[in-house]
């Protein structure tokens, strides 16, 4: 190389990250989300942390990636796509089923007042445990159970928001919400044809608007204890 030619001036860290999250939130809105105050969480909720080993690499792509327990994170589109469907209140109390990562709850955790996320695996709720322990998210409560059969100790619920694809809306879970209440879930009989669908409870039953294609892992009962 010559004495003389220009030399390539350090990137300053701030700058690319500044950059990163400015592309991250032109991709979401590029996407359909839209909605001010899902967009603000999403700025705020860093997923860097909820993405682990190898792929940590990836955690600005808007994409899915595997996390533990042969589950996958879903991509941040998706994850905004769902949240501005859920038109979550500030005195919103919500239930997740399905915590997986964590990422969904905590950007729930940034619009709602308490949120309940459950999950099947152990490993799971408590890996988002600590990561919400971590960034100091107190209004999250993790649980391991049988995320289908809702939470009625707990119940109703103005929003329920379930991150794996069922056959059907869940009764058990339809049955928690308030009325007004909004349910947004993946429902589908194959994991190739699965629409995103939101439920939402009036006096007289239940109106359903579905919204776009998804693919989710299949909601299975029961709990794995085979960690």
């Amino acid at each position: 190389m010559s004495e003389n030619a220009p030399q390539e001036a350090p990137q300053d860290p701030e700058e690319s990250a500044a950059e990163r999250k400015m592309q991250f939130l032109f991709s979401l809105r590029s996407r359909g989300v839209t909605d001010a105050r899902t967009l603000t969480a999403m700025e705020k909720i860093d997923r860097g942390p909820f993405v682990r080993g190898h792929f940590a690499t990836h955690a600005y792509d808007d994409t899915p990636l595997p996390i533990s327990c042969g589950q996958t994170i879903s991509q941040p589109s998706v994850v905004g796509l769902m949240t501005q469907a859920l038109k979550v209140q500030p005195r919103d109390k919500v239930l997740e089923v399905g915590t997986g990562s964590g990422y969904q709850a905590a950007i729930l955790s940034q619009l709602a007042r308490r949120v309940y996320t459950m999950d099947r695996h152990p490993r799971l709720a408590s890996e988002a445990a600590e990561i919400f322990r971590a960034l100091d998210l107190t209004n999250i409560t993790v649980l391991t159970g049988d995320g289908s059969f809702g939470l009625p100790d707990q119940a109703p619920f103005d929003r329920i928001l379930v991150t794996a694809a069922a056959e059907d809306p869940p009764g058990p879970l339809l049955a928690q919400l308030k009325i007004g209440g909004i349910m947004v879930v993946p429902v589908g009989q194959s994991d190739t044809v699965q629409s995103l669908i939101r439920v939402t409870k009036t006096e007289n039953g239940f109106d359903y608007d579905e919204l776009t294609p998804v693919r989710f892992v299949p909601l299975l009962g029961g709990v794995d204890r085979d960690e």
